[in-house]
C-alpha cells in the first residue's frame, strides 16, 4: 500500500473467525459495558434461493461475536437446517426486551433434515453476552410462491413513543406479509399485500427511521411507508403508476432543513417509468429521472465541504460487464444531474477520517479494494474480500469503518489512524437513525443506509 494523502489506512482490529470464508455479514450489538461486532459467516458463499444461484451448502452458518480487542467472546452455530444465505437467515441485534442489551435475533429451523420446509422455522433469540439460544417463536410461514420469491426474510425493528416493536416480513416480488412484535412477543399487528394490490412491491431494503418525527418509528417497505404502532400503510408512493420492486430505497436527510428525502432506483418493470425518483416525507415526488433501464444500485453521500453538497448516484444494467455499465448523477434534493469523474457502480461510502465528507472503498470488479476519495483521487489498495455492508463507526474510535475478510478466516476492520471527528461527522453519529441504520448490516442489502445521513 501507498497512501498519497493524509489518510493513512490501518487494520484497527483483526480476529480469526473459521478456517475459510466465503461470505460475511456484519453489525455492530450493544453489550452491557461495551459494543462488539456480530460477525455472521460460513465457509460457502451466499446461497440465493432464485434456481439459477442456489448451490448446496458445504458448510452451516454461524454467528461469531467479536470484541473490541479483536477477541472471539462466543460461536453459535445456526445448523444445518438454515440455509447459509442473507434471505433465507437474515440476523438482527435488537434490544426487544429493554434491559440495554441488544439480543440477537435470526430465523432459524426447528427441521435440520428439511432446510427448505419453512412451516419448520423459527424466529430464534439469542442472548449476545453468551451466545445461548434464550427463545424460539414460530416463524410467520411465507405466502405460496415460487422458489426464488418465497424464501425472502427479513428482521427488523423500531419503537413507538421509546417502546420497542420488533418487526418481521416475508415476501418481496410479489405477496407481501409484514408483521409487527410486542416485547412480549404476542403479535402486535400485521399487514398483508396480495400480488395484484396496486402499488409497489419490496425492495432489498428495509430503512426504519421517524421519517414525519412524531415519536413513532417508520418502515420503508419499497416505495410504502408503514408505521410501527399499528402497521398501518401510510403512504404508497407512485400507487397508481409503479407496481414494481425498487433495488435502492434510501432515506437522505438535509441537514439544513431537517427534511427527509426518499431517495429511490428501480429494478423491475422496465416499462413503467421513471426510473429513479426521490419524495418527501409525506411520499410526494420531488423530483425523477430517466425513462427507461434496470437501475440495480445506488447511494447518497456528501462529496463536498457544504452540508448540501451531496451526490446521488445509480447504476443500470445488472448484467453487463464493468466497463458497459450506465452511471448517472445527480443532486439528491433537487435532481439537477451532476457529472461524475469516476466509476460509482460498486463503491461504498465511508467517512474515513471524520471531516463529514465521504471517501469511497469499492467492493466488486477489478476496483474491489481501492479507496477514493470524494474528488476521485486514489488513496490506497488492501487486498482482502470486501464486506458488503454499511461502513460505519464499528469501533468506538475517530472516523469509520469498513470491514474485509481473508480467504483462511480472518476478519479485518479498517479505519483511518489520522482521523479525527469534527462537528459533521459527530452529528451523524448522534443521529437516532445512525443506529437504526448500522443494526440492519446484516439483513438484506442495507448496505449503503448509513450514507444518507
Amino acid at each position: 500500500m501507498s497512501p498519497v494523502d493524509t489518510i493513512e489506512l490501518d487494520i484497527l482490529l483483526e480476529a480469526e473467525l473459521a478456517s475459510e470464508l466465503n461470505q460475511l455479514r456484519v453489525a455492530p450489538v450493544r453489550l452491557r459495558s461495551e459494543d462488539a461486532l456480530l460477525c455472521v459467516h460460513s465457509g460457502h458463499s451466499n446461497i440465493d434461493p432464485a434456481p439459477g444461484h442456489f448451490t448446496f451448502p458445504t458448510d452451516t452458518l454461524t454467528l461469531t461475536l467479536v470484541d473490541g480487542n479483536g477477541d472471539v467472546r462466543w460461536q453459535h452455530d445456526a445448523g444445518e437446517g438454515v440455509v447459509p444465505g442473507k434471505w433465507f437467515c437474515p440476523v438482527y441485534p435488537f434490544d426487544l426486551d429493554g434491559d440495554g442489551v441488544e439480543e440477537i435475533w435470526y430465523v432459524g429451523n426447528e427441521d435440520p433434515d428439511h432446510p427448505l420446509d419453512a412451516g419448520h422455522y423459527q424466529l430464534e433469540r439469542v442472548d449476545a453476552e453468551t451466545g445461548e439460544t434464550t427463545g424460539t417463536w414460530d416463524w410467520p410461514v411465507p405466502p405460496y410462491e415460487p422458489m426464488s420469491m418465497a424464501y425472502r426474510n427479513f428482521i427488523f425493528g423500531g419503537h413507538v413513543d421509546g417502546e420497542p416493536v420488533l418487526g418481521t416480513a416475508q415476501g418481496t416480488y410479489r405477496t407481501m406479509k409484514l408483521q409487527g412484535w410486542n416485547p412480549d412477543l404476542s403479535r402486535r399487528w400485521e399487514l398483508m399485500i396480495d400480488r395484484d394490490d396496486p402499488g409497489a412491491r419490496g425492495s432489498h431494503m428495509c430503512p426504519v427511521l421517524d421519517l414525519n418525527d412524531d415519536g413513532v418509528d417508520e418502515l420503508l417497505w419499497g416505495e410504502r411507508c408503514v408505521e410501527f404502532d399499528e402497521g398501518r400503510e401510510l403512504w404508497c408512493a407512485d400507487r397508481d403508476t409503479w407496481s414494481g420492486h425498487s433495488d435502492i430505497v434510501l432515506p437522505t436527510l438535509d441537514h439544513e432543513a431537517d427534511e427527509w428525502y426518499t431517495y429511490t432506483c428501480r429494478e423491475s418493470n422496465t416499462d413503467e417509468p421513471p426510473r429513479v425518483v426521490t419524495y418527501n416525507a409525506d411520499g410526494e415526488r420531488v423530483w425523477a429521472d430517466l425513462e427507461a433501464g434496470h437501475m440495480h444500485t445506488g447511494w447518497t453521500a456528501r462529496v463536498g465541504d457544504d452540508e448540501r453538497d451531496r451526490l446521488a448516484v445509480a447504476g443500470a444494467n445488472k448484467h453487463a460487464g464493468y466497463d458497459e455499465m450506465s452511471e448517472y448523477g445527480w443532486d439528491p434534493f433537487t435532481g439537477a444531474e451532476r457529472e461524475l469523474d469516476y466509476p460509482v457502480y460498486s463503491a461504498l461510502p465511508v467517512d474515513l477520517d471524520g471531516d463529514g465528507v465521504h471517501e469511497f472503498v469499492y467492493e466488486m470488479f477489478d476496483r474491489e479494494g481501492r479507496v477514493i476519495d470524494a474528488d476521485g483521487t486514489e488513496l490506497d489498495t488492501v487486498d482482502d474480500t470486501v464486506v458488503r455492508c454499511s461502513p460505519s463507526k464499528l469501533l468506538d474510535r475517530a472516523g469509520e469503518q469498513f470491514v474485509t475478510y481473508t480467504d483462511d478466516g480472518r476478519v479485518r476492520l479498517w479505519g483511518d489512524r489520522n482521523a479525527e471527528d469534527g462537528d459533521a461527522a459527530r452529528r451523524r453519529y448522534e443521529h437516532p437513525y445512525y443506529r437504526k441504520a448500522q443494526r440492519l448490516g446484516a439483513v438484506g442489502y442495507n448496505w449503503r443506509n448509513v450514507a444518507g445521513l
